[in-house]
C-alpha cells in the first residue's frame, strides 16, 4: 500500500511533466503589455447602437475566436443600451466611474480597480458617469459579440 506522500509524488510527477511541456509551448509567444492610453493601440468603432464616442481596442487574440481581450472606452455621461453577450465577460475598470445593470440584479457602480463578472447571455445596460472617460478591460471566453436587446 502506498503512503500518502508516495501517492502524492506518483500523482504529481505526470502533472509536472505536463506543466513543463506547456510552459515550453507557451514560451514561444512573446509577453507584452498595454496601457489604456498607449499610442500604439488601434481603436475601432463599437456597434452602431452604442453611444457616440464609444471605441474598443483589441489587446490580445482575435475577436472572432475564443479568448480575446479588449479595452472598451466610453465618453463621460453616456449610456450603453440593453444588450447581451454569448460569452461570459470579466471586466476591470481602468478609469472613470462605470455603472452596470444586469437584468434581475441591483445596479453596481464600479470605480477604478473594480472587477465584475457578467455571465453569458445575461442582458444588461451600462452607464459611464460624468467623472471622466471610462475605460474597461474586458476578457471574453467566446468570440466577441454584443447583440442588442435580450436573447
Amino acid at each position: 500500500m502506498k503512503t500518502p506522500k508516495r501517492f502524492a509524488a506518483a500523482m504529481l510527477a505526470p502533472l509536472a511533466l505536463v506543466l513543463m511541456t506547456s510552459a515550453t509551448l507557451h514560451a514561444e509567444q512573446p509577453a507584452f503589455t498595454w496601457t489604456h492610453d498607449d499610442p500604439g493601440l488601434e481603436w475601432l468603432d463599437c456597434p452602431p447602437y452604442f453611444p457616440q464616442g464609444c471605441a474598443m481596442a483589441v489587446l490580445q487574440g482575435d475577436p472572432s475566436e475564443h479568448n480575446a481581450d479588449i479595452f472598451l472606452r466610453l465618453e463621460p455621461d453616456s449610456d450603453v443600451p440593453l444588450h447581451y453577450h454569448t460569452s461570459a465577460e470579466r471586466m476591470v475598470l481602468i478609469s472613470g466611474k462605470f455603472e452596470v445593470d444586469y437584468d434581475g440584479q441591483e445596479p453596481v457602480v464600479m470605480t477604478a480597480g473594480t472587477y465584475a463578472y457578467g455571465p453569458a447571455k445575461l442582458p444588461h445596460t451600462a452607464r459611464c458617469h460624468d467623472a471622466g472617460q471610462c475605460v474597461l478591460f474586458i476578457a471574453f471566453e467566446k468570440p466577441i459579440d454584443a447583440p442588442e436587446g435580450r436573447p
